[in-house]
């Protein structure tokens, strides 16, 4: 029993150009650590799992690393950092394929490749926001004055969108028949071409367009300033999912209701203005707070999980207003036209609204994936198996 040689626990991570290293000893004082052909040997007086003994443990790497380990001690482990040659992600730590029973994953640190390809771009592109300041100016002057303009922009949507929302809910309350509300939702849903009329809740959905439309005009507007944006690097978010949301919208907001009286009259306008505008109340002030540096936890968990039923049916309540918009454009005839001679076919703008509903829900699955990536990077993911 003398001669057995003890191994500590450790637990291990990585990214694209480091390995980490978590040894579970505490006490540790001169540790000895080093790299030959490739191999961590570790040896150690400390207290483990076995008592206060000489721990030690050797690992062969599965690629080459370079031989210069980093250790820092702490009172309870010791933190190893080795640098890769070559920056790649591996399938495994070790040479060979079957784990040492003393090493495991490293959840605390660990993440899966796609994400920590996000987090090596990100870190990227704050190094080059960084030289980019450096170059232009007092970095502490820029950072204030981005926060500040942005903070502004967030205002003012939070402002015009909770307009909105209360507008139209106290229209509903007032105006509106509240007993008959889910009855309504239903035969609104599913039950295509029903009248408002037919349940008492016309006098709070026919005129919602002319109530609120102006603002709802200004608002959407506004929001290409966050496309534009996420495009100059004003911000780190995506431009794809920002530049959909804003397409979409505005076509169902400018083609759709704004070139068409009789699909203003619809109370499918007030359910696509109040799901907008309920997703909205809750994203803009968490932009809000983030721009001075404060998390409220009950905003941030609202920001995070009330698009789950909203978007799919803020997208529901678009793909409607298609749905209704096609007769009408059919027999206005507007935006229809006629190819030229000689073949003479009569092109109708209900061809393209067609189309535009297979693009929606193609947007829909493209910034519902975005969403719940942001979602489970917030909130993190269950801890997988990995070798």
């Amino acid at each position: 029993m003398e001669n057995q040689v003890l191994t500590p626990h450790v637990y291990w991570a990585q990214r694209h150009r480091e390995l980490y290293l978590r040894v579970e000893l505490s006490d540790v004082q001169n540790p000895a650590i080093s790299i030959t052909e490739n191999v961590l040997h570790f040896k150690a007086q400390g207290h483990g799992a076995k008592g206060d003994n000489v721990y030690e443990f050797h690992l062969e790497f599965l690629d080459l690393v370079k031989p210069e380990p980093v250790y820092r001690l702490t009172q309870r482990q010791v933190n190893i950092t080795i640098q890769k040659k070559v920056s790649q992600w591996w399938e495994r730590l070790t040479k060979q394929e079957k784990r040492p029973l003393f090493l495991a994953p490293d959840f605390d640190r660990w993440l899966d490749e796609s994400d920590a390809e996000m987090e090596l771009r990100a870190k990227e592109e704050e190094r080059l926001n960084k030289l980019r300041l450096e170059s232009q100016g007092s970095p502490e002057t820029l950072t204030s004055l981005k926060k500040g303009y942005l903070f502004m922009y967030n205002l003012v949507q939070f402002l015009g969108f909770s307009w909105v929302f209360v507008n139209l809910t106290v229209r509903f309350f007032i105006l509106g028949k509240g007993k008959t509300f889910l009855k309504y939702l239903f035969f609104f849903f599913f039950v295509p071409g029903i009248e408002p009329g037919t349940l008492c809740l016309q006098e709070s959905f026919y005129d919602t367009f002319h109530s609120v439309a102006d603002m709802m005009y200004f608002c959407q507007m506004l929001a290409a300033v966050e496309t534009i944006n996420a495009a100059i690097g004003v911000t780190s978010s995506p431009v794809i999912p920002s530049l959909l949301q804003l397409l979409g919208r505005n076509f169902i907001l400018f083609i759709i209701f704004g070139t068409m009286e009789e699909m203003q009259n619809k109370a499918v306008v007030f359910f696509v203005f109040y799901l907008w505008s309920a997703i909205e109340i809750f994203r803009y002030p968490f932009y809000m707070l983030s721009c001075i540096d404060m998390d409220w936890k009950v905003l941030t968990w609202l920001r995070y999980t009330v698009w789950i039923p909203l978007y799919p049916l803020g997208c529901l309540a678009e793909a409607v207003s298609v749905i209704q918009s096609i007769p009408v454009f059919n027999e206005s005839g507007r935006f229809s036209f006629t190819l030229p001679y000689p073949m003479k076919i009569k092109v109708r703008f209900s061809f393209f609204l067609q189309i535009y509903l297979i693009m929606l829900f193609l947007g829909l699955y493209i910034n519902f994936r975005h969403l719940y990536k942001q979602r489970r990077r917030r909130y993190g993911q269950k801890k997988k198996k990995v070798h």
